[in-house]
This record gives structure tokens, sequence and C-alpha cells, in this order.
């Protein structure tokens, strides 16, 4: 049985403060690599944008300006190791028509971070992580949960030892 047909290892985060989601996001940031796919899922106001921004403020710096790609539906960062792709697909109108933003070469040379993920459906790879996020207790606190498939079950594990 190879890691793709595994089933996901799943990871439960409280994000008490938004200092608790830049650290998880940092921690994310880490352990990227070319081929990844992070998917990021939740109800409007869950915090998808926010982990977004704190993902690529870590690898390029804090202080960054990172806006939402809500309009342009993707915004790609060029960093030493790797693209970032950071997809917004909320308005996206089928599955099928990510692939007119790049979402080939962002999956073959890049990194993606897709808003909305959910959205494509059938299209997003076997080898993934997922994040949804929900509101917390607080206007500020998060609830995290992860779920990696394939190569990411054991990343998934690194990040929850940290």
């Amino acid at each position: 049985m190879s890691a793709a047909d595994c089933p996901p290892k799943t990871l439960e985060l409280e994000l008490a403060d938004l200092g608790a989601t830049r650290r998880l996001a940092e921690r994310l940031a880490g352990c990227l690599r070319v081929g990844d796919f992070i998917g990021l899922d939740g109800v409007l106001g869950a915090g998808k944008t926010t982990l977004a921004r704190h993902i690529i403020e870590a690898l390029a710096g804090h202080g960054m300006d990172v806006p939402s790609p809500t309009f342009t539906l993707v915004q790609p960062y060029e960093f030493d190791a790797f693209t970032l792709w950071h997809f917004d697909l909320y308005r996206l109108e089928t599955p099928e028509a990510v692939y007119e933003l790049g979402f080939e070469d962002a999956l073959d040379e890049g990194v993606s971070l897709i808003e909305w993920s959910g959205r494509l459906g059938p299209l997003r790879p076997a080898d993934r992580l997922d994040v949804t996020l929900s509101q917390g207790a607080t206007r500020d606190a998060r609830k995290a949960h992860l779920e990696g498939h394939g190569g990411w079950r054991e990343r998934l594990a690194a990040i929850a030892d940290d």
C-alpha cells in the first residue's frame, strides 16, 4: 500500500489568538517544498487569508505586503527555493477553470496555497495538506483541523511535535 492509499492523518489545534495562528504558519512555512499543495477551507471570515498571509510573511520576512487574491484569483510569490502560488478560488465558476490560472505549473514547479480548495473537487492532488479553520472561543481564536494525505502524513506529525 502506498502512502497515497493510506487514510489521512489528522491534527486538531486550538489557536488561542493571532500569535498562535502566526506560529502555525511559521511551522508550515518551514516544511514547504516544491510540489506541495496546502488547501485552506472554512466559512467566510474563518481566517484562511490570515493564515495564508502569515505563511507568505514567514517565507519572506515579516512586514511584506500580501494582498488577498480574491479578485485576481492568484498571486505568485518568488522565493529562492520555489514560487509560491496563492490562489483564492471563492469566485471560481468550475473546477476546470483553475487551469487558466497556472494551476498545472503551480503543482509541478512550485507550492500551491489554495483558499477554498474544496471547490477543486477531484482536481485536488492525492498528496496534500488540507487545513480547515473555524471560529474559536474568542474573536481572534480559531480551531484548525489539519488533514495530511500521502507524504503529508509524516510531515504533519513533525508539525504536531513543534
